[in-house]
């Protein structure tokens, strides 16, 4: 690896803004001082703002088995055009991912393909227990359940089966929490009330906030019996805030993000951007969005993702039963919170703890998801003045198009630094660089 130095930045790192400069040796940070003199080659930072590279622990890049809508390498290059550095990527693949075999060949392929750097989770069924219990904490980033609606047998539905996944997962536990009874009475009712002609409007009331506050709390509840590692992914109400605290990330049993999406749209939103916003759960109010942002800001919420689900732009258009669920937003990730910052919902400081400090130190990710000294170099430079409108000729995705089509960020991404190398710059993904197997630091 070539010797990298980043000169007159502004480091947005661990609650402080720094002007630093920044010395790359064999894909880790060597030194952060002011005046390093430059080794090797060089970037002028100079009115940009340098932040550790985004981690992202919900994904989904359609590979193996559905990648006519996206696959590793496709969304992993708009990951790393966005400053996501790091993935987690979710089992609800063809086959799914219920096999230590299974995960396995994910990492092949990653291995492979990934832009970026990657972890993939191991899903969970009601009868696949013991690949549950034969995980090693060193290797994988955490066990899957879907408590509400899923496809094919990834639902966890039985009471014994949930109970012993919460006594004995070895790793953290990410849920996805929506009451599948519920959903479908408010289907059949919606259903009784408008035919297949459901206006995507009733999305937010089919998918309602009494289901996902029915399965987390059931969540949090089974958490608090078993004294597991909890993690609720993408809380998407008001109510739930309270099953939450806003302890320090390190002091936490049960922690929960939000998503790039409740935190930029709400059902208003409906009109403009129509079933391109549907998603599960679904985006609900205007309130919920205020509600989210400021407990991102207090800490009841402890970081962003994601939830990147591309999907072929026509089938989004199909009528409400036949449209899936699910968005690409993997390329503006940083873009969107660095605009809550702008917005005044979040300082600048804040941006580095809630898309990288906190999840590394969640997931307990070895040397990444900080600036410091002897940790990989997975960074991110960013004009904070620059302007751009969203179009989708500028986008990696597959699916080729994103609900911020035609929206406005304050902020561009400029370079993107992954393992010590640059990974993106001037506009462009470089090819040749793969992002490593990230490794955790668990007893």
């Amino acid at each position: 690896m070539k010797n990298l130095t980043i000169i007159n930045t502004k480091v947005v790192n661990e609650g402080f803004v720094k002007e630093q400069d920044i010395l790359i040796k064999d894909g880790r940070i060597e030194k952060i001082d002011k005046l390093i003199e430059p080794q090797g080659e060089y970037i002028d930072g100079s009115g940009l703002a340098l932040l550790p590279g985004v981690i992202d622990d919900q994904v989904h890049f359609r590979e193996p088995g559905l990648t006519d809508k996206g696959d590793i390498h496709s969304e992993s290059r708009a990951a790393v055009a966005g400053g996501t550095t790091t993935f987690m990527d979710m089992p609800n693949v063809l086959p799914p991912t219920l096999s230590h075999d299974l995960w396995n060949e994910k990492n092949q392929i990653a291995k492979k393909n990934s832009h970026a750097n990657y972890s993939f989770y191991m899903g969970t069924s009601n009868t696949n227990i013991e690949e549950i219990r034969a995980i090693d904490p060193l290797e994988v980033c955490g066990v899957k359940v879907f408590m509400g609606s899923s496809t094919g047998n990834l639902l966890v539905d039985n009471p014994v089966s949930l109970e012993n996944i919460f006594k004995d997962s070895p790793v953290l536990i990410a849920t996805h929490c929506e009451e599948t009874p519920m959903i479908i009475a408010k289907e059949k009712e919606f259903k009784k009330r408008y035919g297949d002609n459901i206006p995507i409007e009733s999305h937010e009331f089919i998918r309602s906030r009494e289901a996902c506050l029915a399965s987390s709390k059931k969540a949090v509840d089974l958490a608090k019996e078993f004294n597991s590692k909890l993690h609720i992914l993408h809380v998407s109400t008001e109510d739930e805030l309270a099953l939450l605290t806003n302890d320090n990330i390190e002091n936490k049993q049960i922690s929960a993000e939000v998503c790039v999406p409740h935190l930029f749209f709400s059902s208003d939103d409906y009109l403009t951007k129509g079933t391109r916003i549907k998603c599960n759960p679904s985006i609900k109010n205007i309130s919920d969005k205020i509600a989210l942002r400021k407990a991102l800001k207090s800490g009841l919420i402890d970081f962003v993702a994601t939830d990147h689900a591309p999907h072929d732009i026509i089938l989004k258009g199909n009528s409400y039963f036949s449209c899936p669920s699910g968005m690409p937003s993997i390329q503006h990730t940083l873009l969107a919170v660095l605009q809550l910052v702008r917005d005044g919902d979040l300082s600048l400081e804040d941006v580095s703890k809630v898309t990288s400090h906190n999840v590394a130190t969640r997931f307990n990710i070895k040397d990444r998801g900080y600036i410091r000294e002897g940790y990989w170099a997975d960074l991110v430079l960013v004009d904070l003045e620059k302007e751009q409108v969203i179009n989708n000729k500028n986008l990696e995705y597959k699916c080729g198009w994103s609900p911020f089509e035609g929206d406005k960020f304050s902020s561009t991404i400029i370079e993107t630094i992954i393992n010590g190398e640059r990974a993106y710059s001037e506009g462009k993904v470089i090819d040749n660089i793969r992002g490593k197997k990230i490794e955790f630091t668990r007893g």
